[in-house]
């Protein structure tokens, strides 16, 4: 299964390589790929697009603190963004083990991926730079969460007709849920 994994990586990867040093633009069709999600399992985007919106947002690291309360603010608008019709994921360069107990220590709500090479950042577009690891203390025990990279703070909505129609480089982590809720909401009222 990681051959696969790693067989399709590599296939989005030279299939966006251009995209991927160039960025993408509001208007472009999304990147399709293929991520271990937190728990294991194999997440595909094919089986969400083009049925609701779908937020994807890149940050640097589990169990960090602007990461945390981005999490915390997509773990709590739930509600808001399921009557919106907007799917959430997030994605970072984490190994799967540190997105598995991020999700437990916070009581998150959505999936989280494993893009521990920064192929999906890149076929995004999104800047990737050194990994690292930090020590957290989960239920009493302390765990090394490692990631490969890190990715800069980025966010994307990708529309029902399959294409981006919202990216912000600039990511206030914090506002960053009610951000995408307003786009969505002047998105649906016009």
């Amino acid at each position: 299964m990681k051959a696969i994994l790693n067989l399709f990586a590599i296939f989005i990867f030279t299939s966006f390589t251009l995209t991927g040093q160039q960025g993408l633009a509001i208007g472009d069709k999304a990147p399709e790929f293929v991520a271990l999600a937190d728990d294991g399992s194999t997440w595909d985007i094919s089986n969400f697009l083009g049925k609701n919106y779908i937020v994807v947002y890149f940050y640097p690291a589990a169990m960090t603190g602007g990461c945390t309360k981005q999490a915390c603010s997509y773990r709590d608008h739930r509600e808001d963004l399921q009557a919106a019709g907007i799917q959430v994921v997030g994605i970072s360069g984490d190994k799967v083990e540190s997105l598995r107990l991020f999700k437990k220590a916070e009581n998150l709500n959505f999936t989280l991926l494993s893009d521990e090479k920064g192929v999906i950042a890149k076929a995004f577009g999104v800047p990737v730079g050194e990994g690292g690891a930090i020590k957290r203390t989960v239920e009493g025990a302390e765990h090394e969460l490692v990631r490969d990279i890190t990715t800069k703070r980025w966010t994307y909505i990708i529309g029902k007709d399959k294409k981006i129609i919202y990216k912000n480089e600039s990511v206030n982590a914090e506002k960053d849920t009610g951000e995408v809720l307003n786009f969505i909401k002047l998105q649906a009222s016009k």
